[in-house]
């Protein structure tokens, strides 16, 4: 069965996708590789509603035409979906056979309860791996993100989501100010860039609770700590450096962001950038095609792309991930297989870089010339890719309790987006967070 799809995410997916490279359908002659081996049987598929999961239930005939492998495919909204998987994991009775993982969320958990199958064997084996797979075309950064620390790899790279920041080039223009090299230089012209009295913002940015802890994180990665916790995985929440990352966030919300930013996620940045009403806002790329529609945003063809701004200390960008799993209980872990290396191989992957649905893990698709020249996106909007993709580092801790851990410390920021006193606040979330920290690193 395929979920009907929400309106905001067939929107995202975009419209005039670029044609992928055709796939290719017959093994080498010396393979024993055939994709028609798991004919027959039928698997099925959880995946987070976004708009690479809609890419992929929109070609998923392609996949099936080639094996002759039915796909039961669903795309669930990410909180509901990260609750469904560990409650059927947990149980041991999993209702799918492959599953996207927010690795950003849920590597640790994932990997620490072995609830998918360590695919490096799936890999070594030829006669069920593919002559064209090639894995070494996928990042050494989304590779990484797929490997436990034990050394399992129990995802296979679907999507590495860099923080960029968007700009407004009509607005910039209007008052000659240059996209920013440092985040000094961001607030400033955020500043300059209020007009109030035509509802026209600075800046807009995720205040929401939970939500904002991966905007903050931008900030903290531009410090010398560039971390949450230190060598000993001990919390370190309410430094210096986290201290002097809560007070650019909390100006950068409350002096320069739309009334009632400390409600908005990024959907609620989307549509008020989306209407012109934003200079700037910094969050991840999957953004750009909403953007980009001439259908139904403002701004299309004004939106300017850059890397994160340079903090204090240190330039980097906040990065998330998100990998395929196969269930360790399925039965069906060949054909769970096949649909990973399609649902991963160069052609999807194309078909999420020039629709816009985001940065795949893979690296031909950036040296796609053709495909890129034809794409609706800016050369802009390609270098920030590649360019993000050099200073990138992980935007959130890897540990277990990471929901709690946004809860707790999105509460906080929060807080002083109201007017409350950032070192006050970090100081509580931090005290509060520290023992659920200790305790599930003692579970480990």
């Amino acid at each position: 069965m395929t979920r009907a799809i929400t309106r905001r995410t067939a929107l995202a997916a975009g419209a005039g996708l670029i044609a992928a490279p055709p796939i290719v359908r017959q093994a080498n002659a010396q393979s024993q590789f055939d994709w028609k081996r798991f004919a027959g049987e039928r698997i099925e598929v959880s995946l987070t509603a976004n708009p690479r999961s809609t890419i992929l239930i929109q070609n998923q005939r392609e996949f099936e035409d080639m094996t002759g492998i039915r796909v039961g495919a669903e795309q669930i909204p990410e909180q509901q979906h990260r609750q469904k998987f560990a409650i059927e994991f947990a149980s041991g009775r999993a209702s799918f056979d492959v599953v996207g993982i927010s690795l950003h969320v849920n590597k640790r958990q994932v990997g620490r309860a072995r609830w998918c199958t360590d695919i490096k064997a799936l890999m070594a084996d030829a006669s069920i791996t593919s002559p064209d797979f090639d894995f070494a075309d996928f990042g050494a950064g989304a590779v990484a993100y797929s490997t436990q620390s034990d050394g399992r790899m129990d995802t296979l790279p679907e999507f590495t989501d860099y923080f960029i920041l968007y700009y407004n080039k009509e607005l910039l223009a209007a008052k000659n100010i240059a996209p920013p090299a440092t985040f000094d230089e961001m607030y400033e012209s955020a500043r300059r860039l209020n007009d109030s009295s035509r509802q026209i913002y600075g800046n807009v940015g995720r205040g929401l609770r939970n939500a904002n802890v991966v905007l903050y994180s931008s900030f903290l990665l531009g410090t010398q700590q560039r971390d949450f916790l230190d060598e000993q995985r001990r919390l370190i929440s309410d430094t210096p450096d986290a201290i002097w990352a809560g007070e650019f966030y909390k100006k950068l919300l409350r002096d320069c962001s739309p009334p009632g930013v400390s409600g908005f996620n990024w959907n609620e940045c989307q549509t008020t950038f989306m209407q012109g009403r934003a200079a700037f806002w910094l969050d991840g790329v999957g953004f750009a095609a909403p953007l980009e529609d001439r259908t139904r945003s403002r701004i299309a063809g004004k939106v300017g792309y850059a890397v994160v701004p340079r903090g204090p200390a240190n330039h980097h960008c906040a990065m998330f991930g998100t990998g395929f799993g196969i269930a360790e209980t399925s039965r069906k872990k060949g054909a769970a297989w096949y649909y990973l290396q399609w649902a991963s191989g160069k052609a999807n992957q194309l078909r999420y870089l020039t629709s816009g649905a985001g940065s795949p893990a893979r690296t031909s698709p950036y040296r796609n010339e053709e495909a890129i020249s034809q794409s609706r996106f800016s050369r802009e909007f390609f270098s920030t890719l590649v360019e993000s993709a050099r200073i990138s580092r992980p935007g959130l801790p890897e540990i277990v309790p990471v929901t709690e851990f946004r809860d707790t410390i999105g509460a906080a920021l929060t807080s002083t987006i109201g007017g409350a006193d950032v070192a006050t606040e970090l100081k509580k979330a931090t005290e509060a967070f520290r023992p659920v920290l200790e305790a599930s690193e003692r579970a480990a």
